[in-house]
């Protein structure tokens, strides 16, 4: 990522660096000029994809990281947008991480859903994951399916079908992202690191002429059309452990319940 040339060196917030000969990407968020900025750093693929299995193993900031949120996510460019995240919300030393993950359609979000993950994700790396098909986007973390969004599109529910890119990004969330942005960035923690590693695709380039929703494509293949058994335990156990806010559930915000969240 090429910083903002037109700012001084000390006003300059973010860069990436590469490590282990380019297979580790540390991304920096330095603030210590512009404070009020909403700014950071971040990466993005060249191609956009259509349908695929995306997985990324990342390490959070350790320490006081509160305001700070890291994300990977699927997002398209378009008037018709489509996005599907994995945001990370810091949070002051020694408490835990929320990871919140969200999906727009067609221009409309608001779909988030909120959990604690059970381990420190600033120790080690931890892998997060994507499954997009025809049927259903499925969110992994460490190969446990933590959220599910079917394609309801029968039943007036929009779902992602616009081709998208995958980024990754830190950056200044201090106006919402902890404790409903109550709880500050401590800039003088600053810089702060997320590392990125183990990026893998196994997608469908909306360049190419085929179909991206063909069963000869692994991941559009009937056996990924929902969770086995096994999985949906694993899910229903993270919902009723570590779910700590579901949108679905949220009637001071919706009085009329999404259609998705009455199927």
């Amino acid at each position: 990522m090429d910083n903002d040339k037109r700012l001084p060196e000390r006003a300059r917030v973010g860069y990436l660096d590469a490590l282990r000969e380019g297979f580790e990407v540390k991304v920096i968020h330095i603030m210590s000029y512009f404070a009020s900025l909403e700014v950071g750093a971040g990466f993005a693929s060249k191609e956009n994809y259509s349908s695929g299995f995306f997985h990324m193993r990342i390490k959070l900031p350790p320490k006081d990281s509160a305001g700070v949120v890291t994300a990977f996510y699927l997002t398209s460019h378009t008037k018709k947008h489509d996005e599907v995240d994995f945001e990370f919300l810091g949070n002051k030393e020694g408490k835990p991480y929320t990871l919140q993950t969200n999906i727009f359609s067609n221009g409309k979000g608001s779909r988030e859903q909120r959990i604690l993950l059970w381990f420190d994700p600033t120790a080690d790396f931890h892998s997060y994951k994507i499954l997009w098909n025809q049927r259903q986007i499925v969110f992994y973390v460490d190969d446990v399916p933590i959220r599910v969004f079917k394609n309801n599109t029968k039943m007036g529910v929009e779902y992602p079908s616009e081709a998208m890119g995958i980024e990754g990004s830190l950056w200044n969330g201090e106006s919402w992202a902890t404790d409903g942005g109550k709880t500050k960035t401590n800039w003088s923690s600053a810089p702060f690191k997320t590392h990125f590693m183990g990026f893998g695709i196994d997608a469908c380039s909306s360049n190419n002429s085929i179909n991206c929703y063909s069963p000869n494509l692994w991941w559009n293949q009937h056996k990924f059309w929902k969770l086995d058994s096994n999985q949906h335990k694993a899910y229903e156990n993270v919902r009723n452990k570590y779910m700590t806010y579901d949108y679905c559930s949220d009637t001071n915000r919706s009085p009329v319940l999404p259609i998705e969240c009455t199927i």
